[in-house]
């Protein structure tokens, strides 16, 4: 005897067996028991989730002559007939591959004919979205007005491509996705049933990489079972079959990822291939990695819908807390662009490493998110003293040359006192701005302009442009004025590249420190 997918050994019979659409059963069956059925129907909603099922269903209990509570009874000579394929009140029809006008004519002719046995002949129609414009036109008519012993139930996952004429005409029933929690029972059932020993770890993974299909989910598992025929199935053997990886190996890649190292995330992907895993999987399980990152770190009381272990929970709370939610989403995008590349595409591998020098590399892109990414970066190295100049032809100096001062601008003989008052505050003025400010803020340094005012200078390129800005420019005077305790007008200038900014404009934060300095020692004195 041939083997029996479980996807089609296990498929529901009566309406009880139908898993995660209760909202549609329950509508169904009252329905039927009140007489109340409808002439069109129209099932749309993503694979696997009951559409054709439940309309093989709905078409034996209208015919059914011992119906039980709306469900059709199996056991009459109608059921019987009709779920072994061989009556021909059902008639299924499947409209990726008889889409044209003259298909739909000879239902349309077929239909003035009544059912030999039964009450209804039920026409579903699978992937009506299919049917070209001449055919959907044909349908209409006969779909408005069938004879009283007519149904339609037309199925389709795409029914934003149906005309709005035949959707006016259906009652429209939308097939959900189904819960992680009720595809893992149904597994669970199925292999008791089946005598298959499986790790509880190992049911949900299969679960959730069903992605709301049980079709899926059943055939993943029946792909799992052949591979270890005979032996229990393992949550690191269903990661084997599937191409997967462990959550520990995104940890890892998140953390090579926020330290900017291209080198670590190109080497850990090596690993990644070595091992055999599909990149395809891969990145999806990241980005899905990268969803409950955010969820973390933006909702309370999340453990329920993320669905991880109390361990990996603990990881992702601490990981929560090394990363802005902006970061985050920037790299949620990344990676949701790559998982569309990368399906199709024949060079997958070097795909990925793109997109993950992209992850680690902020600067290659300009958009809003990179640049607060960069910012990070750069306020990270700040901290940390690891910027350092680049040399250049320009700076080179001679060892003479380097043995003389750098003439520096002279400092002023007097700065006004709400200036000075400023510049004494500079550390709490950078210390207060919010961020990208205060990144900036940090290369910065107070001078005093040609009319006695107050200068900042800011180093060139992102810092400069920032500031360019008058509503920024305004902000950073309120916050000066308000330390200040008086108002005083700031004036912002960029530096210019290749000279030291300091030869031009003095550093008024060195005054400063002078006249203090000197203070003290007039009071020691």
């Amino acid at each position: 005897m041939s083997y029996t997918a479980l996807y089609r050994k296990f498929r529901p019979a009566a309406f009880e067996d139908v898993k995660g659409q209760d909202h549609i059963v329950t509508t169904l069956r009252n329905q039927i028991k009140a007489e109340r059925i409808g002439h069109a129907y129209l099932f749309c909603g993503t694979r696997g989730t009951g559409k054709t099922s439940v309309a093989k269903i709905f078409a034996r209990a209208v015919n059914c002559e011992n119906p039980k509570e709306g469900s059709p009874c199996g056991e009459c000579s109608i059921c019987r007939a009709i779920a072994a394929g061989a009556s021909m009140n059902v008639i299924e029809i499947d409209a990726a591959s008889n889409n044209g006008v003259d298909n739909i004519r000879e239902i349309v002719d077929e239909v003035s004919y009544s059912p030999a046995e039964g009450k209804y002949k039920v026409y579903i129609i699978d992937e009506v979205h299919m049917l070209s414009i001449g055919a959907f036109n044909a349908l209409l008519k006969t779909l408005e007005e069938p004879p009283s012993y007519v149904i339609f139930i037309l199925a389709t996952t795409e029914v934003h491509k149906i005309p709005i004429t035949i959707l006016s005409r259906c009652q429209r029933y939308d097939f959900r996705r189904i819960t992680i929690d009720v595809l893992a029972d149904r597994l669970k059932e199925l292999t008791d049933k089946e005598q298959i020993q499986i790790e509880d770890k190992a049911v949900r993974y299969i679960a959730k990489t069903a992605d709301g299909s049980m079709r899926d989910a059943l055939s993943l598992l029946d792909q799992c079972i052949a591979f270890h025929f005979g032996q229990e199935l393992t949550y690191d053997k269903v990661l084997d079959v599937l191409g997967a990886v462990d959550t520990e190996v995104f940890s890892r890649l998140l953390r090579i990822v926020l330290d900017g190292n291209v080198t670590g995330a190109v080497g850990l992907l090596e690993e990644i291939v070595m091992q055999g895993r599909e990149l395809t999987q891969f990145i999806a399980d990241f980005a899905w990695y990268l969803r409950n990152l955010l969820l973390v770190k933006t909702a309370d009381g999340i453990e329920d819908i993320i669905d991880v272990s109390t361990e990996n929970l603990a990881r992702l709370k601490e990981e929560a807390q090394m990363a802005e939610n902006d970061v985050i989403m920037r790299y949620i995008r990344i990676i949701s662009e790559l998982s569309g590349q990368i399906r199709y595409a024949t060079q997958k591998r070097i795909l990925v490493e793109m997109g993950l020098i992209k992850l680690c590399r902020p600067s290659m892109e300009t958009d809003t998110q990179s640049l607060t990414d960069r910012i990070r970066q750069i306020e990270d190295k700040l901290e940390n003293g690891v910027f350092t100049a680049v040399p250049t032809a320009e700076s080179y100096v001679s060892p003479a040359a380097a043995s003389k001062p750098e003439a520096q601008a002279p400092l002023p003989a007097a700065i006004p006192a709400d200036v000075e008052q400023a510049v004494s505050k500079w550390g709490a003025i950078v210390g207060q701005a919010s961020m990208p400010m205060k990144a900036y803020l940090k290369t910065a340094y107070p001078s005093l302009a040609g009319d006695g005012s107050m200068l900042v200078v800011v180093e060139d390129g992102l810092p400069s442009d920032y500031f360019k800005d008058a509503s920024r420019r305004e902000e950073l005077e309120r916050m000066i004025s308000g330390l200040a305790g008086k108002e005083i007008k700031v004036t912002i200038q960029g530096t210019q590249q290749g000279r030291n900014p300091r030869d031009t404009y003095p550093d008024l934060t060195q005054v400063v420190s002078q006249v203090i300095n000197m203070e003290i020692e007039e009071m020691e004195d």
